[in-house]
């Protein structure tokens, strides 16, 4: 995974990218969409983004495939910028993730249940078949891949250094490990920590449960820098922006899918709606607003 987040000047990772990150070889996905640092274009479709829908969506007759209404458990975080949260001022959910897919559901007629689940044991419960589907920012890799089943990736995601803005005593993950006082941190099982441990040993890494906890022991001066997804650590320079930054080229670049448990029936009917939302433009709209200037939302606007 991952993880976690978004400032006021956010720069649209563009296309499509990915929590969490791998430094293993991957399956290769079908056409991921790179989000890299440009300027958003105008998507081909008009998109509107909606909150978490009541009942059935779309209809039979405009159906992809026809799902017949059946729901669709999705488990995700609430708390991943920008892919799912809850907003402090309404108490509602939103984010990358609801509107993807309460549009995939609108394409396949199909009613999307949301359900909120911890990221420490959620790939787990996938393959356990506790949810039909989990979302949440989740990087594509082999060894995932042997428990569950990925769509095709649907972003790319580059991994980056944060760090206290005017940070002089490294440049780059090569000069962070050349330097044996400096200490990493990320948050644990997910591909952040795995790409940091190809770097760095174990007692050079500092675990948190979740991202906002490495966040905070950065600001405290307590770890040197975060092992962290570009478009999570964008979140939490929101109201951080004199104090952190990034540094240093991209440390990684990885394929995002959804998971399901193995031999789910819904990979081939999801796939078809993605790569019908990528060829008319509806999901790079979707990207242009949630990685880009118009997303304002940071970690202080969202329940914990």
């Amino acid at each position: 995974m991952r993880r976690t987040l978004f400032a006021l000047s956010l720069i649209l990772v563009f296309g499509l990218i990915l929590s969490a990150c791998s430094p293993a070889p991957t399956p290769t996905p079908t056409t991921a969409p790179a989000v890299e640092e440009s300027a958003p274009t105008e998507a081909a479709v008009e998109v509107v983004l909606v909150s978490e829908p009541e009942g059935c969506l779309g209809t039979a007759e405009d159906a992809i495939v026809d799902l017949g209404c059946r729901e669709i458990t999705i488990a995700v975080e609430n708390a991943y910028l920008p892919f799912n949260y809850i907003s402090l001022e309404t108490g509602e959910p939103g984010g990358w993730d609801y509107d993807v897919w309460n549009e995939i559901c609108t394409r396949l007629h199909c009613t999307p249940v949301y359900t909120e689940a911890a990221w420490e044991g959620l790939i787990q419960a996938i393959s356990d078949g506790q949810y039909d589907v989990g979302a949440d920012g989740i990087t594509v890799t082999a060894d995932r891949a042997e428990i569950v089943d990925f769509s095709m990736g649907y972003i790319n995601i580059n991994q980056r250094l944060l760090v206290r803005r005017g940070e002089d005593r490294f440049d780059s993950i090569e000069s962070f490990v050349a330097n044996e006082s400096l200490q990493i941190g990320t948050q644990s099982q997910t591909t952040n920590y795995e790409t940091a441990a190809s770097y760095l040993p174990e007692d050079r890494i500092s675990a948190f449960e979740q991202f906002p906890f490495a966040v905070q022991a950065l600001m405290t001066e307590e770890i040197d820098a975060v092992m962290i997804d570009q478009v999570a650590g964008m979140g939490y320079m929101g109201e951080n922006a004199e104090s952190l930054d990034f540094i240093g080229p991209k440390i990684t670049s990885e394929a995002l899918g959804f998971i399901y448990p193995q031999g789910s029936d819904l990979v081939g009917p999801v796939d078809q709606a993605l790569q019908s939302m990528m060829d008319d433009g509806f999901l790079q709209g979707v990207n242009a607003f949630y990685f880009g200037p118009d997303f304002d939302i940071t970690y202080d606007d969202i329940a914990e």
